[in-house]
């Protein structure tokens, strides 16, 4: 394999990463603070990466989020929590340059695959597309590259 293909493993695996520290952000103020707490973290993450756009969708959804039970929050802290965890051993072995890595990412994301194609036929947004769409190309990417590994075999 090439040096350009193991840098894009170690940016997929950073990107994982990024991924995890956000739903452990996320998972932890959703178990410690509640909606409230759960609500100013996504709002912060909202501002810090410039994404003034989504900000009337947030609001939409914060109210959604103080409308649920302490317990339906508790449940989904633990659900970013447990997400958190995918990403993070995920992350680590792409960093890692690990073969299992590759393997368990095409295996992950691709199981998200039809959930996330079914939201967004039922309601689509562009950022949903373009998670969709980065996920699909980090599957058929990581695909490709065990492919060619094994035919060099």
């Amino acid at each position: 394999m090439t040096e350009r293909s193991d840098t894009t493993v170690v940016l997929i695996g950073i990107f994982r990463l990024a991924k995890a520290a956000a739903l452990i952000a996320l998972g932890v103020a959703a178990l410690l603070g509640g909606a409230r707490s759960f609500g100013d973290a996504l709002s912060s993450a909202v501002d810090r990466l410039g994404l003034a756009w989504a900000q009337h969708l947030l609001d939409r959804g914060l109210e959604r989020l103080f409308a649920l039970p302490p317990r339906a929050i508790r449940e989904i802290g633990v659900a970013c929590l447990a997400y958190a965890t995918i990403f993070t051993v995920e992350g680590i072995g792409l960093v890692l340059r690990r073969h299992w890595a590759e393997w368990v990412t095409v295996v992950v994301t691709s199981s998200f695959v039809p959930f996330e194609l079914y939201e967004l036929v039922r309601h689509p947004t562009v950022g949903k597309a373009l998670f969709l769409a980065v996920n699909v190309v980090i599957v058929i990417y990581l695909v490709a590259r065990i492919v060619r590994r094994r035919r060099a075999h």
